[in-house]
């Protein structure tokens, strides 16, 4: 079957079969920024944004994405690179592979959430599984990001 959306900011159109997840899809069009490490939804690593709202695009059936907006890291690329440079300074990015899917989960959350309290942030982030770095140096750069503090990206 034919689907089209809008991934990135453009249309594509592409062929999906019925029981196809989205993940397979985007990584057929070039998207390599999520990666599949659980493919049981319980990890975080695939995550996009569906018409702005984190999905799991391992558990999101590919046909519902016709006519929808997804939102890939590819697209966040200048709000990323600010984020991470608080991830390095904290050493919250050891081996990197669940990072984009944090990411993008960070970045919604800035946009959804009103109220930062660490209980707040931690239920936000529950789906996301990191098993390098324990989550304390991610919750540094989180609470140090969202107070501005540290260094911008590309500053010293």
């Amino acid at each position: 079957m034919k689907i089209s959306f809008t991934l990135n900011g453009k249309a594509v159109t592409a062929e999906v079969h019925p029981g196809e997840n989205l993940l397979a899809v985007l990584r057929r069009l070039g998207i390599m920024s999520i990666k599949c490490a659980c493919d049981s939804a319980n990890c975080g690593c695939c995550t996009v944004w569906v018409n702005g709202h984190p999905a799991l695009s391992c558990a999101y059936p590919a046909p519902r994405a016709d006519g929808q907006e997804i939102t890939t890291l590819e697209a966040l690329s200048a709000e990323a690179e600010a984020f991470a440079a608080y991830m390095a300074d904290e050493g919250a990015d050891q081996c990197g592979f669940c990072n984009p899917g944090f990411v993008m989960n960070v970045l919604a959350m800035k946009r959804e959430l009103t109220e930062f309290t660490d209980e707040n942030v931690k239920t936000y982030l529950a789906g996301n599984l990191c098993r390098c770095t324990g989550f304390a140096s991610q919750h540094r750069a989180i609470a140090k990001w969202l107070a501005g503090e540290g260094k911008e990206a590309g500053k010293e």
